[in-house]
C-alpha cells in the first residue's frame, strides 16, 4: 500500500527520493528578459559524483512558475548560480566539491551552455581550492561583482575558508580569466565569538552608503545569529574584517542566506533560516535548525528587522527550507528552495539533505508583516498546529 504524504509547499520543479542517495544542493534562479524563469540545481550525497565532477541540472518555466519543464544537464559544475546580464544568462560556481572556479554562458535561455575548458572560454581559477553556493551577482561602479571563499587553509570544513570579493568590467569578456580581479582574503580566528567561531563562508556581495563594497557571510556559530561585514578598502584589492565592530546581528545567519537591494525602497532583503525559541534546543547547533523561513528588511545591512513568516514546519529533525535563493519581480519576491520534506518514498532523512526543488512566490512582499504570516512560531506556541501547516501551504502556491 502506498504511503500518503503531504506534498510540499509550494510548485515542486524536482523530486529526488533520499533513496536515490541524491540530494537536492544549491537551488538558484534568474528571470530572463523575456519573463521566462529559469532555476537551477545540483546534486549531493553518496550516488553523486560531487568530489570529481559535480552535476547541475537547468530548468525553465514559462508560465511564471506554475510549471517547470528541466532543459540542460550539466557535468562540471557544482555549487553555482544563476544570473542575466547584457542578455545572455550565465552559470557561475565550481567544477565540483572544493574545486575550480568556472563561469559558463547561455545564449539560448539555459538549453546550452559555453565549456569551461581554457582561460578564455571561462576557466577562472588554474589551481586551487575554493568554495561558493548560489550568491548574488550585483553591478556597482562600473564592474560585476560576486564573492568566493578560498578553501586552502587546511581541511577542516569552515575553519578553512577565508572570503574573497572578486570583479570584472561590465562590458568585459566574463569568461575571459584576464579580465577579473581577485580580492586579497582576510584570515579567520578561532578566537572570535568567545571561541565560538567555527568559520566565515557563503558571502554577499553588497555595497555599502559611502559607496564601498563589501561582502556579508554566514558565520558558523553554535547559536547563529551573528554575520560578518569584510569591507574592501578603497584600493580595490585589500579585504578587511574588524572583529570589535564588524559583527551583525541577522537571525538566521548560521546558515545560508542571499542579500539583495531592492531598487524601489532602497532597503535590503534577505530570507534566512531564523529559529524560533521554541526550536532553539532542537539540535546543538541552529545550522541544523532550517524549518522556519524568514523575510528580513535591513536599511543598513547591520539592523535586521523581521517581517515575515512564509514557510515553516513544527518538525526540525526531517523538514527544512533552505540556501533559498530569490528574485524581486516588481511587487512580488519569488525564491527557490532545496526543500525536506515527505514523499512516497519516506521522506527526506534529515532537514538538511533534500528531496525536493520548489518554487514559491510571497505578493506584495514590501508591505508583509509578521501578523500576515501564515504561521508564526516566534508567538507563543498555539495548542495545535497542523491547520497552520496546512494553511502554509496555500499561502506559498505559484501565481
Amino acid at each position: 500500500m502506498q504511503q500518503s504524504f503531504q506534498k510540499p509547499p509550494g510548485t515542486v520543479i524536482r523530486h529526488q527520493p533520499a533513496v536515490s542517495g541524491l540530494f537536492i544542493g544549491s537551488p538558484s534562479i534568474a528571470i530572463l528578459e523575456d519573463g521566462t524563469y529559469v532555476a537551477s540545481h545540483d546534486f549531493f550525497g553518496p550516488g553523486s559524483r560531487e568530489h570529481e565532477r559535480g552535476g547541475t541540472l537547468i530548468h525553465r518555466s514559462t508560465d511564471r512558475g506554475l510549471t517547470w519543464k528541466q532543459a540542460a544537464a550539466i557535468e562540471g559544475a557544482f555549487w553555482s548560480g544563476l544570473f542575466v546580464h547584457d542578455g545572455a544568462l550565465y552559470l557561475m560556481g565550481l567544477t565540483c566539491h572544493h574545486g575550480l572556479l568556472v563561469i559558463r554562458r547561455s545564449e539560448n535561455g539555459g538549453r546550452s551552455w559555453t565549456s569551461p575548458v581554457d582561460e578564455r572560454s571561462g576557466l577562472l581559477t588554474p589551481e586551487g581550492q575554493y568554495h561558493t553556493a548560489p550568491m548574488p551577482v550585483i553591478i556597482h561602479s562600473g564592474r560585476i561583482w560576486r564573492t568566493i571563499e578560498d578553501a586552502g587553509s587546511g581541511t577542516n570544513w569552515g575553519q578553512r575558508y577565508n572570503p574573497m570579493l572578486i570583479s570584472a568590467p561590465v562590458g568585459a569578456d566574463l569568461l575571459d580569466r584576464a579580465n577579473w580581479t581577485f580580492s586579497s582574503m582576510p584570515v579567520q580566528s578561532p578566537d572570535w565569538l568567545q571561541g565560538a567561531f567555527g568559520g566565515w563562508l557563503e558571502g554577499n556581495a553588497v555595497t555599502l552608503d559611502d559607496g564601498r563594497m563589501a561582502n556579508l557571510l554566514r558565520i558558523h556559530h553554535p547559536r547563529g545569529e551573528t554575520a560578518a561585514l569584510a569591507i574592501l578598502n578603497p584600493d580595490g584589492h585589500t579585504l578587511t574584517f574588524h572583529p570589535d565592530r564588524d559583527m551583525v546581528e541577522l537571525p538566521g545567519a548560521a546558515t545560508k542566506f542571499a542579500v539583495r537591494k531592492d531598487p524601489v525602497s532602497g532597503a535590503w532583503w534577505t530570507l534566512a533560516n531564523a529559529v524560533p525559541p521554541r526550536h532553539a534546543q532542537d539540535k546543538d547547533h541552529h545550522t541544523q535548525i532550517r524549518n522556519t523561513l524568514a523575510l528580513l528588511r535591513s536599511t543598513d545591512l547591520r539592523h535586521w528587522e523581521m517581517r515575515y513568516i512564509p514557510l515553516y514546519h513544527p518538525d526540525s529533525a526531517r523538514h527544512g527550507f533552505q540556501y533559498v535563493d530569490w528574485l524581486i519581480e516588481g511587487r512580488d519576491l519569488v525564491f527557490v528552495s532545496r526543500t525536506a520534506w515527505e514523499d512516497a518514498s519516506g521522506g527526506a532523512r534529515n532537514e538538511h539533505d533534500a528531496n525536493y526543488l520548489t518554487f514559491h512566490r510571497i505578493r506584495d512582499f514590501r508591505e508583509r508583516e509578521l501578523t500576515d504570516s501564515p504561521a508564526n512560531p516566534f508567538q507563543p506556541e498555539p495548542d495545535t498546529q497542523p491547520a497552520a501547516v496546512a494553511s502554509l501551504q496555500l499561502a506559498t502556491q505559484a501565481a
